[in-house]
């Protein structure tokens, strides 16, 4: 027999925040698709110099947003069929997928809070790498390999030098970013500075889906068990 009442309510409630559940992982696959993409990221992370690829951190923190976001919308569309259904077995499934989603974003914000500035920090020291080599007046057999690199951060990220840069970098400035000087010196921001503006911007617009996602959530699994006691007690149960 259906639910009837407040229990009837909640029912579709549940199902209007499971569909909002299944929305949310959609948006959340979309932007980590997007990230993973993106031309700024993708034309630093895929550099390499003297043998050692750029640091790849950021791409697995991507790599586990487009997992969350899948098993999201399987999750969302899971309970969306139990609310309709009154199915206490797949409501049941349904809470028992949440809590471990759940467990596992607490522990990835605990996790990303943590390292949240370990991704700006590698690219920084992997810049300053190609930086020093670039301005090495020995000659270096690398010196070549690390202008190209410079070039692409300075191109991508419309910046020049580390902000506290050596005459013997304002020297070679007009040669490691073209168009970004004036009378030998730098008119762009600094890449450091650059780098990690860019990365912040990213890790908040993660921080924020996960926040809307963990309070959807909380009320989700509040619904489910007061549907499923709904569905237990319910005539004819």
């Amino acid at each position: 027999m259906a639910v009837a009442g407040c229990t009837k309510c909640i029912k579709y409630m549940l199902f209007f925040l499971n569909f909002i559940f299944w929305l949310a992982g959609g948006v959340i696959l979309g932007v980590a698709l997007w990230l993973r993409h993106d031309s700024q990221t993708s034309n630093l992370l895929i550099l390499q110099f003297e043998g050692h690829q750029a640091p790849n951190t950021f791409y697995i923190s991507v790599y586990i947003l487009i997992a969350v976001g899948a098993v999201m919308m399987l999750v969302g569309f899971l309970g969306c069929y139990g609310a309709i259904q009154e199915s206490q077995c797949l409501l049941g499934t349904f809470f028992f997928f949440l809590v471990i989603l759940f467990a596992c974003e607490v522990a990835a914000a605990i996790w990303g809070f943590m390292n949240r500035d370990t991704i700006s920090k590698e690219l920084i020291n992997f810049y300053d790498s190609a930086y020093i080599k670039a301005v090495d007046v020995s000659g270096s057999p690398s010196k070549d390999s690390a202008i190209k690199v410079l070039h692409v951060f300075h191109t991508t990220l419309d910046c020049c030098g580390k902000g506290d840069d050596t005459p013997l970098f304002i020297q070679v400035t007009a040669t490691l970013c073209p168009g970004k000087t004036a009378e030998g010196f730098p008119l762009a921001k600094s890449c450091h500075s650059k780098l990690i503006s860019l990365f912040s911007e990213k890790l908040y617009l993660i921080g924020l889906a996960a926040l809307v996602v963990a309070v959807i959530m909380i009320f989700e699994m509040i619904f489910t068990m007061v549907l499923c006691c709904g569905i237990r007690n319910s005539p004819g149960v």
